[in-house]
């Protein structure tokens, strides 16, 4: 017998629930083959669908609450650091904010299934005050969707997922390697990414020292806060920054090419940043520096800062005239 099978069958639902109490967590276990095993194993009488449904239930929501809190108590830095462990953190940053900002309570309720999406989904409503009975009823819904989704497929896929547990069995060393090779292949592509990025952007970055001197100049450089509406409301901002994000930025034509455009993200990385440099220096502008370690190192640095509120990114002229 597979493993876990053995470990469902001696063990029930607890395995279950602590399964997805852990990955709800954030520890990278796969809970969805264990609940769709808890299935099959169901149509075979070795298991209650019944208590493993309410347990996984109860699991998740149990975890979303403690980043929910999390999100409350610390706010919109939670979700940068988990984020920042993510392998696309700027991938990660920007879906999030877009979802949430978009959807709001419904986000929540399909963010089970929305890869990387379900354990930032929760922090970030409670950073935004998400009402907490709000927040629970689509949580439960959320849990419930998304436990009676897999145990369901186990359901009609019981004796599929036999043959598959009978050959893993048999061939435990061929799978385990197959899927290392799968993941590691995954990690070097985005590490790749993500290096032949920051390669291409490290030579122009700015230091905090030589923005805080730039911008006593006459004219000092265009500063540029990228970030969607939601960050811009949940976080400070240099003060004279315009407000904007990538799609702003991609469509605007406007920009000065007389002086210098900084741009700055409060994501991992810089990552936002430097992709806003990136769309810049395709349309044409040269003197585009990201700044280096964003609006986290600007704060550190114990420096002037504009407090985040609710704000509607201005048209694509008004903004820039605005500056």
């Amino acid at each position: 017998m597979d493993p876990i099978a053995h470990a469902l069958a001696q063990y029930g639902v607890s395995l279950v629930g602590l399964n997805v109490l852990l990955q709800q967590l954030g520890m990278p276990i796969p809970a969805v083959p264990t609940m769709m095993l808890a299935g099959a194993m169901a149509m075979a009488g070795q298991l209650n669908l019944a208590a493993a449904f309410a347990v996984a239930v109860v699991a998740s929501v149990l975890a979303d609450l403690v980043w929910f809190w999390a999100g409350r108590r610390f706010g919109y830095p939670v979700l940068r650091l988990l984020c920042r462990i993510s392998l696309s953190p700027d991938t990660c940053v920007r879906q999030t904010e877009g979802i949430f900002e978009r959807w709001g309570f419904y986000s929540v309720v399909v963010s089970k299934f929305v890869p990387g999406f379900s354990t930032v989904a929760p922090p970030i409503a409670g950073a935004l005050r998400m009402h907490v009975a709000a927040f629970m009823l689509a949580a439960t819904a959320s849990a419930a969707l998304w436990a009676g989704a897999a145990m369901l497929a186990g359901v009609l896929f019981a004796r599929q997922i036999d043959l598959l547990l009978a050959w893993m069995t048999s061939h435990a060393m061929v799978a385990v390697v197959v899927l290392a090779v799968l993941v590691a292949l995954y990690a070097v592509v985005k590490a790749w990414q993500r290096w032949r990025m920051m390669r291409l952007l490290a030579a122009a970055t700015i230091s905090i020292c030589e923005l805080r001197d730039a911008l006593a100049l006459d004219p000092p450089p265009l500063l540029i806060d990228v970030g969607s509406p939601l960050a811009h409301g949940t976080r400070p901002h240099i003060p004279g920054a315009v407000l904007l994000d990538l799609d702003a930025i991609a469509r605007e034509a406007d920009f000065p090419g007389d002086r210098d455009i900084v741009v700055y993200c409060a994501c991992p990385h810089e990552v936002s940043a430097r992709k806003a440099a990136q769309i810049l220096m395709q349309k044409g502008y040269r003197r585009v520096r990201p700044l280096a370690g964003g609006i986290d190192a600007w704060t550190k640095a114990g420096l002037p800062l504009a407090e985040g509120v609710p704000v509607q990114v201005a048209p694509r002229r008004t903004a820039l005239e605005a500056a």
